[in-house]
C-alpha cells in the first residue's frame, strides 16, 4: 500500500501542475479530437484532461518504482517465485 501511495501521490500533484499549464494555453472549446471538436462543457473537459494526466503522470511514477529496484532485490524475488514453484525436473 505504501508504494501506492508513493506512485499516486506525486503524480497527482504533477498531473495538477500540468492541467494548469495546459488549460492555461488552450481553451477546451478549441480542442479536437479524431478530427472532430470536443463537444463536452469545459469542466467536463476539465476533468477528462486531469485524469489522462494523472495517470499518464501515474504511469511515469510506476515505472520509475519499477527501475530503481536494486539487483537484490530483484535476485531475491526471483529466487522467491521458482522456490515456490519449482520446475519439473526432467
Amino acid at each position: 500500500m505504501n508504494r501506492l501511495h508513493w506512485i499516486l501521490w506525486p503524480s497527482f500533484m504533477v498531473a495538477a501542475l500540468v492541467e494548469i499549464a495546459f488549460f492555461a494555453i488552450i481553451a477546451p472549446q478549441d480542442l479536437y479530437f479524431l478530427g472532430k471538436p470536443v463537444e463536452f462543457s469545459p469542466l467536463a473537459t476539465y476533468t477528462i484532461g486531469f485524469f489522462a494526466f494523472w495517470a499518464i503522470c501515474a504511469c511515469s511514477s510506476a515505472a520509475t518504482l519499477f527501475f530503481q529496484r536494486s539487483g537484490r532485490d530483484l535476485n531475491r524475488a526471483h529466487r522467491k517465485s521458482t522456490t515456490e514453484f519449482p520446475l519439473p525436473r526432467g
